[in-house]
């Protein structure tokens, strides 16, 4: 006579057959941790206006996805981390002395019109806190642009950063004034009047003391790219606990890398190897690479799908840094593949269980 242990193996049940004990909360919540470090880090660093900020948009996107809920008369379930993770990226991709009510409008804008506007989670087409932001660039660019943080007497790119390449003082203060990429783009339309040759600026600039405080975070900037290295340790938290993989961040990395090693190469710019790392390093590359170009949502299916998405954000971004009008390219690289996603994923489809792969 079967036990009962027996006769429960036998009972039929509907599919999913394979269970996981993940969770879309579980893995939200993780991103939520792996952002943490560097976020504590741009508070000890800008003070605690970063703080506000950070708390101010976290809070203003739960609302906004709660009483959006209310509105149209949906269960209100904001403790999945969703909205938290849009807040938080929100507030890491402004400038420490941007004002409150810009993050508090941008993530209402993206939790209603990016979000909740197109079906909510699983459903929008952009991520919601890179369009959130530029959609701030464009009402706000003054407040985007200027609210950075002063270390000492005008410095924001880097503290107590000495003039060792011996630049005309006024050049030296106009580039310690602007942020490592906007001072990369606007430094050699000065050059020639101050009568400086392009290896003493690339020197200053590409220099491994600059390298060292890019890495560590000791810069000017928004307050998500105050430590590649904290950012890092996110990143490969989320990779051991298989919350992301390696193909987005590793080919878009990789690409910005790749084409940066060959344009400086090109150009002869001393030092090759620091202008890559200045690349690597500098504005919120690994931000957009680690955290908000492996958006589940918005992001291929498939590995090779994911690596072609990486590579494209990877091009964009160093087009648009080099060569357009705006110093950093990230947050419009990602969301310009976002678009491209699905068709992405209709040319790259796996296999069918069971029939054969045609492209064989």
């Amino acid at each position: 006579m079967a036990t009962q242990t027996e006769k429960s193996l036998l009972t039929l049940s509907n599919a999913p057959h394979v269970r996981s004990d993940e969770s879309i909360s579980k893995i939200m919540w993780m991103v939520v941790a792996a952002l943490l470090p560097a976020s504590f880090y741009s508070v000890y660093i800008f003070g605690l206006k970063a703080l506000m900020l950070l708390v101010t948009s976290v809070f203003a996107a739960i609302a906004a996805e709660a009483a959006y809920q209310l509105l149209m008369k949906k269960e209100v379930r904001v403790s999945d981390g969703s909205a938290v993770i849009t807040g938080l990226l929100i507030a890491m991709n402004v400038p420490p002395g941007a004002p409150v009510w810009m993050v508090t409008i941008g993530s209402f804008f993206a939790i209603i019109f990016v979000k909740q506007l197109f079906g909510g989670l699983g459903f929008n087409v952009f991520n919601p806190a890179l369009a959130a932001r530029a959609f701030m660039i464009a009402s706000w660019p003054v407040h985007m642009t200027t609210g950075w943080h002063k270390f000492n007497e005008g410095n924001v790119l880097i503290k107590d950063l000495s003039n060792f390449s011996g630049l005309p003082q006024h050049l030296f203060d106009t580039l310690t004034q602007a942020t490592p990429l906007t001072a990369l783009k606007e430094g050699p339309k000065s050059l020639a009047e101050f009568k400086v040759g392009a290896d003493q600026f690339y020197n200053f600039i590409f220099s491994s003391d600059k390298i060292k405080s890019l890495f560590i975070g000791n810069v000017g900037g928004v307050i998500g790219e105050t430590s590649a290295a904290l950012l890092l340790i996110g990143a490969i938290y989320l990779l051991v606990k298989k919350v992301i993989t390696w193909h987005i961040p590793a080919t878009y990395i990789g690409t910005v890398g790749i084409l940066a090693f060959i344009y400086y190469l090109i150009t002869g710019v001393p030092s090759v190897q620091y202008a890559v790392l200045f690349h690597l390093v500098s504005g919120g590359l690994f931000l957009g690479a680690f955290f908000m170009a492996t958006d589940m949502v918005t992001s291929p299916i498939t590995y090779k799908g994911m690596m072609i998405f990486g590579a494209g954000c990877g091009i964009l971004t160093f087009v648009i840094r080099i060569w357009g009008g705006y110093p950093e390219g990230v947050s419009y690289s990602i969301l310009l593949m976002n678009a491209a996603t699905p068709l992405i994923d209709r040319f790259i489809k796996p296999a069918v269980f069971g029939k054969p792969d045609k492209k064989k």
